[in-house]
């Protein structure tokens, strides 16, 4: 009850030094996947829509669509998600602390800077930047595959190409892409373990699990107790993701005969 909460601010102000029991550090490694959730989960949500717009851009024929597009998707696939932080952390240290004034000639617009280089918000944007990048390729590859005849049915039909887009292409694009897309949703959510490590601070030792399981490795000297402890959490969420999302798989394919559904294979990138 004391520390079920502390990471995001409600409980127990200090840590445990001493006599510390199994139990809290249960507790307070679970209290910490909640950040650990909450960047992943927001990430996702926001990745998959704009990894959407960036296959559109790819797939597209237009240069002022498709060469953005690459690049962005080539820089942030092509760079170590570690570099990706401590860049990203040094950026928005540059930026002026007391915003950026944007002037819209009527009225003066200050954005505000100084959140940036906190994890809650620095650190998400770097992680949705990368998991889009990803998730990207993965739904470009599925457009690609997007048989031509289902295309063709489409348009001996007269749909629009909104029509077309919303009930053939984009339907039939999830369809393929999404195993892949469960291997990517399940290695963001591992990925966000690498916050703890760069160089975004935990606000007023509101940290992360790995933030948590750090301390107790150090004030028992047992690195063999937190650590296998964030390992359970974080297998009992994957296992979570994968339901969730077979779920969703189960639902793209309802409309195929059972031999024609594809099912999920999970593939963990254990080097990336």
């Amino acid at each position: 009850m004391d520390y079920g909460l502390r990471s995001i601010g409600y409980g127990e102000r200090l840590l445990p030094k001493s006599d510390i029991t199994l139990c809290e550090q249960f507790v307070l490694i679970g209290s910490g996947m909640i950040w650990n959730i909450y960047f992943a989960f927001l990430a996702l949500l926001f990745g998959f829509l704009f990894s959407t717009v960036l296959a559109l851009g790819k797939n597209s024929s237009h240069m002022i669509f498709n060469k953005p597009s690459r690049i962005f998707i080539f820089i942030f696939r092509g760079s170590p998600l570690f570099i990706q932080f401590f860049f990203a952390y040094d950026l928005f240290i540059i930026l002026p602390k007391l915003g950026i004034d944007i002037e819209l000639g009527f009225i003066t617009v200050t954005v505000e800077t100084r959140w940036l280089t906190k994890a809650w918000l620095g650190a998400l944007i770097v992680l949705f930047f990368n998991t889009s990048a990803y998730a990207a390729e993965i739904f470009y590859g599925a457009l690609r595959a997007v048989p031509s005849k289902d295309i063709e049915a489409a348009d001996s039909f007269g749909f629009s190409g909104t029509k077309k887009f919303k009930r053939i292409i984009w339907p039939t694009m999830l369809r393929l892409a999404w195993p892949s897309y469960t291997n990517e949703a399940i290695f963001l959510f591992h990925a966000t373990t690498l916050v703890f490590f760069t160089g975004f601070p935990a606000w007023q030792q509101r940290g992360d699990a790995i933030y948590y399981a750090s301390y107790f490795a150090d004030k028992t000297f047992n690195p063999f107790v937190p650590y296998p402890i964030v390992g359970l959490y974080f297998i009992i969420f994957t296992l979570f993701i994968i339901g969730v999302f077979s779920v969703i798989n189960k639902r793209l394919n309802k409309h195929l005969l059972p031999n024609e559904r594809s099912k999920l294979k999970i593939r963990l990138n254990l080097i990336r």
